[in-house]
């Protein structure tokens, strides 16, 4: 079995970008890495990552730490029929959604994550779907040619795959996009890359973290 260890984004200014990730998200370095790169990019890069929390309190907390720390709001938060979120995109160009599946807060308000959930955005999803099977991954939600989702282990970062142009939608976004998409996946196994260009490293230890 396969799961997403890390993800690493390729960023013009790792400093900016450490200071904006652990200022607005709090997030773990050593899930959500960070790599200089000069590399041409344009439009939509083809995957968001997302923040699930609890409570729409939290995704409020979120979404305005976010825009404090310089990011851009694509969708201000608001009710949806399957729950509650916002959109944002931060400084180094990496579309973040934040969303609960709660419509109503249940406590204190937090920044707490509970899950952290990458959407690739790709063009023939069932293709898609049958070739991370063979990398090893387990298939845990499957709707057609649509949405895929993948098994994912404490710790590890979800996987999921939509149609580009259905995630740009979603994302709020125009789904037109060129060059790098300034992510690398990092999880056990050999290095690969798939039909949509998405490449996968082997997990490698951060030095200071456990």
């Amino acid at each position: 079995m396969n799961f997403i260890d890390s993800v690493t984004l390729e960023v013009a200014d790792t400093a900016a970008a450490a200071h904006f990730y652990s200022t607005a998200f709090g997030l773990d370095p050593s899930r959500v890495r960070l790599r200089g790169s000069e590399a041409p990019t344009s439009g939509f890069r083809g995957f968001t990552l997302s923040l699930v929390v609890s409570q729409p309190g939290n995704v409020d907390a979120l979404v305005g730490a976010a825009r404090d720390a310089g990011a851009a709001v694509v969708k201000p938060a608001s009710k949806s029929l399957w729950g509650y979120g916002g959109v944002v995109q931060a400084p180094d160009g990496t579309i973040w959604q934040i969303a609960t599946s709660s419509k109503k807060d249940t406590g204190p308000v937090t920044r707490d994550v509970d899950e952290l959930v990458l959407l690739l955005g790709v063009e023939d999803v069932k293709a898609s779907k049958q070739f991370y099977a063979e990398q090893g991954l387990t298939v845990a939600k499957s709707f057609g040619g649509k949405y895929v989702e993948f098994a994912s282990g404490p710790g590890t970062v979800k996987l999921s795959l939509y149609k580009r142009r259905a995630l740009a939608k979603v994302a709020g976004v125009p789904a037109d996009g060129t060059g790098s998409h300034r992510i690398v996946l990092s999880g056990a196994g050999s290095p690969f890359t798939d039909p949509d260009g998405f490449v996968w490293e082997t997990s490698v230890p951060v030095k200071g973290t456990n």
